[in-house]
């Protein structure tokens, strides 16, 4: 099949996925939300969620493969930190790495109707990163969140990387474990590039390598050890990178 042809293909599967999210969003949110709220029942937005992630996936063609799963503890929350190679990688992560995710998000998502309604209900934690106030606060209401039980998604470089090379670390994500005394377990995501390029509205047909590392414990971990703590998740990141894609 010649390029343009592919890119053809593409276009049309992308578009199918934002209609079928938009419109699967659409008819099911508003009921899902308002049994949220009415009954405190949480887990009907993640089994929406995690609907709505797979449906736009079938449609744009998104296959995935993960390795490393026994190393998530049944009965601790964690911080999952992960490289982030484009836009493909936050909801697939979402829907691959835990049944009960909760993310640490741009505030800016909060304006999208129905998205930021949602993500509030299911106990997501908006972060203003050109805000230190706003951001110290709300890394407190998610270090609150996981001392509760809740684990945490983050990425640590903060943006999608252009390369596939690992972007210096911010320290949000280590600071949210340390406070909470949480373990974190490193993740390498490849194939995000290949499915979503930066700047491109096209997802193309692509498998996905999502590879979850052993934890990385943080009890007894204090502030004051934060650049050993990056440095040690940086370096499992990298090699679980190194292992390349994975096999059938």
């Amino acid at each position: 099949m010649s390029g343009m042809l592919q890119t053809a293909v593409s276009a049309v599967r992308s578009a199918a996925a934002y209609v079928g999210v938009s419109l699967f969003v659409i008819l099911t949110a508003p009921p899902g939300m308002l049994l949220a709220f009415l009954f405190r029942w949480k887990g009907v937005l993640y089994i929406l969620g995690h609907g709505g992630v797979g449906l736009g996936a079938r449609l744009a063609g998104i296959r995935y493969r993960v390795a490393g799963r026994e190393h998530v503890p049944p009965d601790r929350a964690v911080v999952f930190c992960s490289n982030h190679q484009s836009n493909v990688d936050p909801p697939l992560l979402y829907r691959t790495l835990h049944r009960r995710l909760h993310i640490l998000y741009k505030a800016e998502l909060q304006k999208i109707p129905i998205l930021g309604a949602a993500f509030g209900l299911g106990g997501f934690v908006p972060i203003q990163r050109a805000s230190r106030e706003h951001s110290i606060a709300a890394l407190e209401q998610a270090a609150q969140s996981l001392r509760a039980g809740n684990s945490f998604l983050t990425f640590p470089e903060g943006t999608r990387s252009r390369t596939g090379a690992l972007l210096p670390f911010k320290r949000g994500a280590f600071i949210l474990a340390v406070k909470a005394q949480a373990p974190i377990l490193p993740v390498a995501v490849q194939g995000g590039t290949a499915a979503m390029r930066r700047g491109s509205a096209i997802i193309r047909p692509a498998m996905l390598s999502i590879r979850i590392g052993a934890p990385i414990e943080t009890q007894g971990l204090k502030l004051s050890d934060l650049g050993d703590l990056m440095a040690r998740v940086r370096d499992s990141i990298e090699r679980l990178l190194a292992q390349g894609p994975i096999r059938p």
